[in-house]
């Protein structure tokens, strides 16, 4: 069975089991953290109780911080806040903390350059996540990277020689197909790339997003558009059936307008019934 969850819900509550009560309603199985820091310890353990409670885990701690930053300040205190936001997702029980690694790109902080690609760029992944590891100790979460276009890891045999590399039980894989998909020939068949993702990444794999990818034909050059799930032409269907290979990982919505993850979902919903996937916690 599969565990979708996202955002997009109609209540909205700063009460913790309010807000995991709402994701079940919602037919969620899966659920991204609420906003916490760790000088609120009695909310990080709400957090973790009322996820428990309804039996929804809690995929991702979202870090979103440039690790590498050209500037040495603004590096060091990103790593201070990717620390604590890897040790909150320990508190709560996350599958992960995620975040991209981030840009060589003064004053951004995942924005493409030619330095993103090279050996100490591989180095230096390699070395931010061992520092997070090494600093945190997690015991119950997992620390992943972002796959992207615009940095490394850009490709599923990146991502293994990362693993390997960083070489800490702690490190895991995250799973965005449509951030690998790069070229024309990965456009028309996306079934491969998410099998090579699983074929090759499987064992090590905590969490996935959901979204789509549309080529626009009035562009010149390649311009490729991330889209609603169901617009575009991520093969769900594969997508959907390699997951459910996998126990309990949990699969995101994100990106959207409130209004869409319903739409978004009940896509989700139908190619799984379609193939004969099932979802935790759906209930509509």
């Amino acid at each position: 069975m599969i565990r979708l969850g996202g955002h997009g819900l109609p209540v909205r509550s700063d009460d913790p089991y309010a807000f995991a009560r709402a994701h079940k309603a919602f037919g969620y199985g899966a659920a991204y953290c609420p906003p916490v820091r760790m000088d609120n310890p009695q909310r990080i353990a709400d957090i973790r109780k009322a996820f428990e409670m309804e039996g929804i885990p809690i995929a991702e701690v979202g870090i979103w911080r440039n690790l590498v930053a050209s500037d040495e300040v603004t590096r060091k205190a990103n790593r201070a806040y990717a620390a604590e936001l890897l040790a909150i997702a320990d508190e709560v029980g996350a599958k992960c903390a995620v975040t991209y690694i981030g840009t060589y790109l003064p004053d951004s902080d995942y924005a493409p350059d030619p330095r993103n690609f090279t050996e100490a760029a591989f180095d230096d992944c390699v070395s931010a996540a061992r520092e997070l590891i090494d600093t945190v100790k997690p015991k119950r979460t997992k620390l992943a990277l972002e796959m992207m276009q615009y940095s490394l890891p850009d490709s599923v045999d990146n991502y293994r020689e990362l693993i390997r590399a960083i070489d800490r039980p702690a490190f895991a894989a995250h799973v965005d197909p449509v951030n690998l998909v790069l070229t024309l020939r990965q456009y028309w068949n996306t079934g491969a790339i998410i099998r090579e993702c699983f074929e090759k990444l499987g064992r090590w794999i905590v969490s996935c997003h959901a979204k789509d990818i549309v080529l626009n034909e009035y562009k010149i050059g390649v311009h490729l558009d991330e889209i609603i799930p169901g617009r575009g032409v991520l093969d769900y269907a594969t997508y959907l059936s390699e997951l459910d290979r996998l126990p309990d990982v949990p699969l995101m919505l994100e990106h959207l307008s409130d209004g869409d993850y319903a739409v978004a979902r009940d896509h989700i919903f139908a190619v799984g019934d379609e193939i004969g996937v099932r979802f935790t916690a759906r209930s509509l």
